[in-house]
């Protein structure tokens, strides 16, 4: 893969910082974006040793000529789009914002490749949340979508757009429709890095209570870092297409809370309480995937599910409080 150019647009989220990493050693140049790259302190980079590998710019999604800008400077192989407003509950909650730099700001970059013209391939960041709610039955790429969030509503609609520029004008881009992936690289405000750094705090003496909403939603979660592989693997395919990525294996919350909390040798219900003031207004009750499409076009299949993800967060949460103190 030397002398090949990646352009990563979300470079410094969870997601743009492993596959910068993993893209980086397979001897990728990788140029990323941020809103504005001189006051954004790209964190997560800088968490993974590899900020000084990675060329940054300044470039939002929803400004068209800014798109262009950051394409014409860098000259990408491989284009990567993980921007965009990334919380399911604060999307209640800016609604707008959420779907414009989803919605507009996946449709500015599929023009300005368009526009472009310069054979770029594409990998969109799409969402198991389009489905809604499946009724337990395991989504395949042929699920239609059912968005239950203005969230899920933005990113069908950036799906179908990326399908349509394939179809209309042969662009090679797919979407990966990823199911939930964690990782120490996780903010605060997603529920399992919640979950995580208060039994932490907990099992280090904070005396505090854990307040959640709905513990019965049903979840497939898997690990971050696996996650990138796939994502890289849909461009190396002969032929573009939309791929599930996820685990199959699907658990509820409570599970994941009773897992966390054991690991720290602590009974989760000392110290949770629920709190209907979290709830969201509508929600996704069971989701569950079925993988197969990734596994045999891809080769593609995940190696750790939730209970080896709530252990590898909790043993890093630990190692972070042990090194503050």
């Amino acid at each position: 893969m030397k002398n090949k150019t990646v352009l990563i647009f979300g470079i410094s989220g969870q997601d743009g910082s492993y596959l910068a990493r993993l893209l980086l050693k397979k001897g990728y140049r990788v140029v990323g974006t941020s809103r504005d790259a001189q006051m954004s302190s790209f964190a997560n980079l800088k968490k993974l040793g590899i900020y000084d590998q990675v060329e940054v710019l300044s470039a939002s999604l929803g400004d068209f000529r800014s798109v262009l800008q950051a394409l014409n400077h860098a000259r990408p192989d491989e284009i990567y789009n993980l921007a965009g407003q990334s919380s399911v509950g604060l999307s209640f909650d800016q609604p707008v914002e959420t779907f414009e730099s989803i919605g507009i700001g996946t449709l500015n970059l599929l023009e300005s490749i368009r526009f472009m013209d310069s054979g770029a391939r594409l990998y969109n960041a799409s969402s198991s949340e389009c489905f809604g709610n499946t009724d337990g039955v395991p989504a395949t790429e042929e699920t239609p979508f059912r968005p239950r969030s203005p969230y899920a509503v933005a990113k069908a609609a950036a799906f179908w757009e990326v399908a349509n520029y394939r179809e209309a004008y042969g662009l090679f881009a797919c979407s990966g429709i990823l199911f939930n992936h964690e990782s120490p690289l996780r903010p605060e405000r997603f529920v399992t890095q919640k979950i995580v750094a208060a039994a932490c705090r907990i099992a280090a003496g904070s005396g505090e209570t854990l307040k959640l909403g709905n513990t019965s939603v049903q979840r497939d979660w898997g690990w971050a870092s696996e996650y990138v592989e796939a994502m890289w693997l849909m461009l190396q395919q002969e032929q573009p297409g939309d791929f599930i990525v996820a685990t199959g294996a699907t658990y509820s919350l409570q599970d994941f809370v009773r897992e966390v909390f054991a690991c720290l040798d602590l009974d989760w219900e000392e110290h949770v309480e629920l709190n209907s003031d979290l709830l969201r207004p509508t929600d996704i009750m069971i989701s569950v995937a079925n993988p197969s499409k990734a596994e045999k076009e891809l080769e593609w299949k995940a190696r750790s599910l939730m209970p080896d993800v709530a252990e590898m967060m909790v043993a890093e949460k630990k190692r972070q409080l042990s090194s503050v103190q």
